[in-house]
């Protein structure tokens, strides 16, 4: 098994996924609320984040293709949408319209909605867990990436549970320098999905004389 394409694919989710960012929107979703409350939502959110991702781990390529879209076509296409996502992140869109979800969204019981959807199994983390599963070979290598994304859904839930003190040491600045080094790494690894789905399309040869 290949551990660097192991340590690409916790990478891709995490940033995608981004605990560290969660966090405070985690914090101010359940403002106000006891301990045992914010234990029960974050449990509650991750839970369903990762039903949600193991469906379209398992279901999403045949969806694809019963509508004739190929896998090298998502991956250009899950690429571009992967580095519209970091521009939001290098540029502080993403925060301030999570932000905006959570004041217009607010519900009693937000582990639903914003939360697991669509704040932790948002689109990037669907077109990322379809990707990398699109890439795996063999039964080990899919049990691999599984494993990835619950172990990325279990430091979610740690930050979650550890959101206030996590705020107070970071700080609004420090998080926003975190965020903008995840999106710089997010941009990187989302031109490299497109160059993977040109590649499959058979224009590497093409991109390599150029």
């Amino acid at each position: 098994m290949d551990t660097t394409f192991l340590i690409s694919a916790f990478v891709t989710l995490f940033v995608v996924i981004d605990p560290i960012g969660l966090a405070p929107i985690f914090i101010a979703l359940t403002a106000g609320t006891s301990g045992r409350y914010r234990r029960a939502v974050a449990l509650r959110a991750c839970g369903i984040a990762l039903l949600l991702l193991t469906l379209f781990a398992f279901l999403g390529e045949q969806v694809l293709g019963f509508i004739g879209i190929s896998m090298p076509a998502f991956r250009i296409a899950g690429g571009i949408l992967l580095f519209l996502t970091a521009l939001d992140m290098l540029f502080e869109r993403r925060s301030k319209r999570r932000e905006g979800q959570a004041e217009e969204e607010g519900h009693p019981d937000p582990s639903v909605f914003p939360l697991a959807i669509p704040l932790i199994a948002g689109p990037g983390a669907i077109a990322s867990m379809i990707l990398l599963m699109g890439q795996t070979d063999s039964g080990a290598e899919i049990a691999a990436i599984l494993a990835v994304m619950v172990g990325v859904l279990a430091i979610v839930m740690g930050f979650f549970l550890l959101a206030g003190p996590v705020e107070r040491a970071l700080g609004r600045t420090g998080i926003t320098v975190v965020t903008r080094l995840l999106g710089m790494l997010l941009a990187a690894l989302s031109v490299q999905f497109v160059l993977d789905g040109l590649r499959d399309y058979g224009l590497g040869a093409g991109l390599a004389g150029g």
